[in-house]
Protein backbone atom coordinates (compact mmCIF):
# COMPACT_ATOMS: atom_id res chain seq x y z
CA UNK A 1 0.00 0.00 0.00
CA UNK A 2 0.93 3.63 -0.29
CA UNK A 3 0.31 5.32 3.06
CA UNK A 4 0.45 8.95 4.11
CA UNK A 5 1.54 9.30 7.72
CA UNK A 6 0.91 12.33 9.91
CA UNK A 7 2.94 12.45 13.12
CA UNK A 8 5.92 10.55 11.74
CA UNK A 9 8.44 12.17 14.10
CA UNK A 10 6.52 11.08 17.22
CA UNK A 11 7.19 7.80 19.00
CA UNK A 12 4.23 5.87 17.61
CA UNK A 13 4.44 7.47 14.18
CA UNK A 14 8.11 6.50 13.90
CA UNK A 15 7.22 2.88 14.64
CA UNK A 16 4.47 2.93 12.01
CA UNK A 17 6.91 4.33 9.47
CA UNK A 18 9.68 1.82 10.21
CA UNK A 19 7.39 -1.22 10.26
CA UNK A 20 5.49 -0.13 7.15
CA UNK A 21 8.74 0.22 5.21
CA UNK A 22 9.95 -3.15 6.50
CA UNK A 23 6.72 -4.70 5.18
CA UNK A 24 7.22 -3.22 1.71
CA UNK A 25 4.70 -0.38 1.88
CA UNK A 26 5.39 3.08 0.48
CA UNK A 27 5.20 5.88 3.04
CA UNK A 28 4.69 9.60 2.55
CA UNK A 29 5.48 11.52 5.74
CA UNK A 30 4.38 15.14 6.14
CA UNK A 31 6.66 16.82 8.69
CA UNK A 32 7.52 20.39 9.59
CA UNK A 33 11.20 19.57 10.12
CA UNK A 34 12.48 16.97 7.61
CA UNK A 35 15.85 16.82 9.37
CA UNK A 36 14.12 15.03 12.25
CA UNK A 37 13.46 12.05 9.99
CA UNK A 38 16.69 10.07 10.21
CA UNK A 39 15.50 7.11 8.14
CA UNK A 40 16.52 6.88 4.49
CA UNK A 41 14.59 4.39 2.37
CA UNK A 42 13.67 4.05 -1.31
CA UNK A 43 9.98 3.75 -0.39
CA UNK A 44 9.95 6.79 1.92
CA UNK A 45 9.01 10.28 0.74
CA UNK A 46 9.48 13.02 3.33
CA UNK A 47 7.42 16.10 2.54
CA UNK A 48 7.99 19.36 4.38
CA UNK A 49 4.76 20.99 5.47
CA UNK A 50 2.30 21.67 8.26
CA UNK A 51 -0.84 19.72 9.08
CA UNK A 52 -2.48 23.08 9.84
CA UNK A 53 -1.97 24.12 6.20
CA UNK A 54 -4.75 22.69 4.02
CA UNK A 55 -2.68 22.82 0.82
CA UNK A 56 0.27 21.01 2.44
CA UNK A 57 -2.06 18.27 3.63
CA UNK A 58 -3.72 17.90 0.23
CA UNK A 59 -0.36 17.61 -1.53
CA UNK A 60 0.80 14.92 0.89
CA UNK A 61 -2.16 12.59 0.40
CA UNK A 62 -2.73 12.83 -3.35
CA UNK A 63 -2.65 9.35 -4.88
CA UNK A 64 -2.26 7.28 -1.71
CA UNK A 65 -4.31 4.25 -0.58
CA UNK A 66 -4.69 5.07 3.11
CA UNK A 67 -3.91 7.65 5.76
CA UNK A 68 -2.60 7.09 9.30
CA UNK A 69 -2.86 9.94 11.81
CA UNK A 70 -0.73 9.88 14.96
CA UNK A 71 -0.71 13.55 15.87
CA UNK A 72 0.24 14.92 19.27
CA UNK A 73 0.43 18.26 20.99
CA UNK A 74 3.81 19.98 21.32
CA UNK A 75 4.77 23.30 22.81
CA UNK A 76 5.09 24.84 19.35
CA UNK A 77 1.53 24.00 18.29
CA UNK A 78 -1.81 25.60 19.14
CA UNK A 79 -4.03 23.76 21.60
CA UNK A 80 -6.33 22.42 18.89
CA UNK A 81 -3.61 21.15 16.53
CA UNK A 82 -4.80 17.55 16.72
CA UNK A 83 -8.46 18.20 15.93
CA UNK A 84 -7.79 21.03 13.47
CA UNK A 85 -5.15 19.02 11.65
CA UNK A 86 -7.47 16.03 11.47
CA UNK A 87 -10.23 18.18 10.00
CA UNK A 88 -7.82 19.26 7.23
CA UNK A 89 -6.88 15.63 6.61
CA UNK A 90 -10.52 14.55 6.34
CA UNK A 91 -11.31 17.34 3.86
CA UNK A 92 -8.30 16.47 1.72
CA UNK A 93 -9.19 12.77 1.74
CA UNK A 94 -12.70 13.53 0.53
CA UNK A 95 -11.39 15.89 -2.14
CA UNK A 96 -8.99 13.21 -3.43
CA UNK A 97 -11.37 10.25 -3.08
CA UNK A 98 -9.32 8.45 -0.42
CA UNK A 99 -11.45 6.48 2.04
CA UNK A 100 -9.26 4.52 4.48
CA UNK A 101 -8.29 6.38 7.66
CA UNK A 102 -6.74 5.15 10.91
CA UNK A 103 -6.44 7.65 13.74
CA UNK A 104 -4.56 7.12 17.03
CA UNK A 105 -6.13 8.77 20.09
CA UNK A 106 -6.03 7.35 23.64
CA UNK A 107 -7.91 5.24 26.12
CA UNK A 108 -9.86 7.68 28.26
CA UNK A 109 -11.35 9.46 25.26
CA UNK A 110 -15.07 9.25 24.55
CA UNK A 111 -16.86 6.15 25.80
CA UNK A 112 -13.57 4.70 27.12
CA UNK A 113 -13.44 7.34 29.87
CA UNK A 114 -14.16 4.82 32.62
CA UNK A 115 -11.54 2.33 31.43
CA UNK A 116 -8.49 4.20 32.70
CA UNK A 117 -7.04 4.11 36.24
CA UNK A 118 -8.16 6.66 38.82
CA UNK A 119 -4.79 8.44 38.74
CA UNK A 120 -5.10 8.98 34.98
CA UNK A 121 -8.64 10.27 35.41
CA UNK A 122 -7.25 12.94 37.72
CA UNK A 123 -4.68 13.89 35.09
CA UNK A 124 -7.43 14.07 32.48
CA UNK A 125 -9.22 16.63 34.62
CA UNK A 126 -6.10 18.71 35.30
CA UNK A 127 -2.83 18.79 33.32
CA UNK A 128 -4.15 16.71 30.42
CA UNK A 129 -7.53 18.39 30.22
CA UNK A 130 -6.92 20.42 27.06
CA UNK A 131 -5.11 17.53 25.37
CA UNK A 132 -7.97 15.12 26.01
CA UNK A 133 -10.57 17.69 24.96
CA UNK A 134 -8.73 18.12 21.67
CA UNK A 135 -8.80 14.35 21.14
CA UNK A 136 -12.53 14.27 21.91
CA UNK A 137 -13.13 16.80 19.13
CA UNK A 138 -10.79 14.85 16.86
CA UNK A 139 -12.79 11.66 17.38
CA UNK A 140 -16.04 13.53 16.70
CA UNK A 141 -14.64 14.74 13.37
CA UNK A 142 -13.55 11.22 12.44
CA UNK A 143 -16.87 9.61 13.37
CA UNK A 144 -18.85 12.10 11.28
CA UNK A 145 -16.47 11.99 8.32
CA UNK A 146 -18.22 9.31 6.29
CA UNK A 147 -14.82 7.73 5.61
CA UNK A 148 -13.73 4.13 6.23
CA UNK A 149 -12.25 5.01 9.60
CA UNK A 150 -10.84 3.14 12.58
CA UNK A 151 -9.98 4.87 15.86
CA UNK A 152 -7.13 3.26 17.81
CA UNK A 153 -7.04 3.94 21.56
CA UNK A 154 -3.89 2.62 23.23
CA UNK A 155 -3.34 2.59 26.97
CA UNK A 156 -0.09 3.83 28.54
CA UNK A 157 2.69 3.86 25.95
CA UNK A 158 6.20 2.49 26.34
CA UNK A 159 9.27 2.22 24.12
CA UNK A 160 9.66 -1.53 24.58
CA UNK A 161 10.17 -3.66 21.47
CA UNK A 162 7.31 -5.26 19.56
CA UNK A 163 5.96 -8.31 21.34
CA UNK A 164 2.85 -9.14 19.35
CA UNK A 165 1.12 -9.89 22.65
CA UNK A 166 -1.63 -7.36 23.31
CA UNK A 167 -5.37 -7.14 23.66
CA UNK A 168 -7.60 -5.33 21.17
CA UNK A 169 -11.24 -4.76 22.05
CA UNK A 170 -14.19 -2.55 21.14
CA UNK A 171 -15.64 -3.24 24.58
CA UNK A 172 -14.29 -2.72 28.06
CA UNK A 173 -10.55 -3.16 28.35
CA UNK A 174 -8.04 -2.70 31.15
CA UNK A 175 -5.78 0.24 30.32
CA UNK A 176 -2.48 -1.56 30.70
CA UNK A 177 0.80 -0.38 29.22
CA UNK A 178 1.53 -1.21 25.59
CA UNK A 179 4.59 -0.53 23.49
CA UNK A 180 4.45 1.94 20.63
CA UNK A 181 5.84 -0.83 18.46
CA UNK A 182 2.83 -3.03 19.25
CA UNK A 183 0.45 -0.15 18.50
CA UNK A 184 2.12 0.23 15.11
CA UNK A 185 1.85 -3.52 14.57
CA UNK A 186 -1.90 -3.36 15.17
CA UNK A 187 -2.35 -0.36 12.86
CA UNK A 188 -0.62 -2.07 9.95
CA UNK A 189 -2.58 -5.27 10.50
CA UNK A 190 -5.83 -3.29 10.56
CA UNK A 191 -4.95 -1.56 7.29
CA UNK A 192 -4.84 -4.99 5.68
CA UNK A 193 -7.62 -6.82 7.53
CA UNK A 194 -10.16 -4.00 8.00
CA UNK A 195 -11.70 -5.79 10.98
CA UNK A 196 -12.67 -2.64 12.89
CA UNK A 197 -14.22 -0.38 10.26
CA UNK A 198 -16.24 2.47 11.78
CA UNK A 199 -15.21 1.36 15.27
CA UNK A 200 -13.01 2.59 18.11
CA UNK A 201 -10.75 -0.16 19.43
CA UNK A 202 -8.83 -0.11 22.71
CA UNK A 203 -5.34 -1.59 22.95
CA UNK A 204 -3.59 -2.89 26.03
CA UNK A 205 -0.50 -4.96 26.57
CA UNK A 206 -0.80 -8.44 28.06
Amino acid sequence: MKITLFGATGGTGLQVMEQALDQGHEVVALVRSPEKVTISHANLSVVQGDVLNQLDVANAIAGVDAVVVSLGKTGKNPGNVVSKGTSHIIKAMKDHGIARLIVVTSLGVGDSRDQVPFAFKLLMKTVLRSVMQDKEVQEDFVRSSGLEWTIVRPGGLSNKPKSGHYEASTGKITAGQISRADVADFILQELQEREYLQQAVGLSGK
